[in-house]
């Protein structure tokens, strides 16, 4: 079998000059590259406690629908605002280029659950720290963050110091 990295590939000057884009579809369009994908992302958080794990669309539903799966868990949408169809939280945030909203569901996390967040990639750490605060305003508490690929050079780590943040591939650069 390969190792995990291989299933990746990195695509030069997209979207813009000088960037490496990281396709994570490319893990996803091969069974054994996804299957190593869950089991890696699972593996790093093999001792951590949580009650349920929530992720954002698109991405964090595919790894963290397996995952609470395995687990035995239940598993938190968080998308886009305006696609829940009950009450809602949300949270907006800056992006390089403008800003976002997301949402959840007002009854997703209970007080004092603890909180799995899964996603496939963490750059400079701005819609996980969007995540947090709209988990942690419903009273939950995020034990834990899982991803597939860390864009180390962009600093979302150090965004996140006060989180335990496990990734299954780390790149240094942007």
């Amino acid at each position: 079998m390969k190792k995990l990295e291989e299933y990746v590939v990195s695509i030069p000057d997209f979207p813009e000059p000088g960037i490496i884009f990281r396709d994570v579809t490319s893990v996803l369009q091969d069974a054994e590259g996804l299957q190593l994908a869950v089991d890696t992302m699972q593996e790093k958080i093999k001792d951590l406690d949580f009650d349920v794990v929530a992720g954002p669309e698109s991405r964090g539903f595919i790894f963290g629908t397996p995952i609470a799966y395995n687990k035995k868990k239940p598993f938190v949408l968080i998308r886009k605002a305006g696609k829940l169809p009950r009450e809602t939280v949300s949270v907006s945030y800056d992006l390089e280029y403008g800003s976002a909203t997301i949402e959840m569901h007002k009854d997703s996390i209970k007080p004092g659950q603890k909180v799995l967040i899964v996603d496939d990639l963490i750059a400079t750490g701005g819609t996980t720290e969007a995540m947090i605060k709209m988990i942690e305003g419903l009273g939950g508490e995020v034990v834990g963050v899982v991803v597939l690929i860390e864009l180390a050079g962009l600093k979302g780590r150090e965004k996140l110091a006060k989180y335990r943040l496990e990734s299954a591939i780390c790149y240094s650069g942007k």
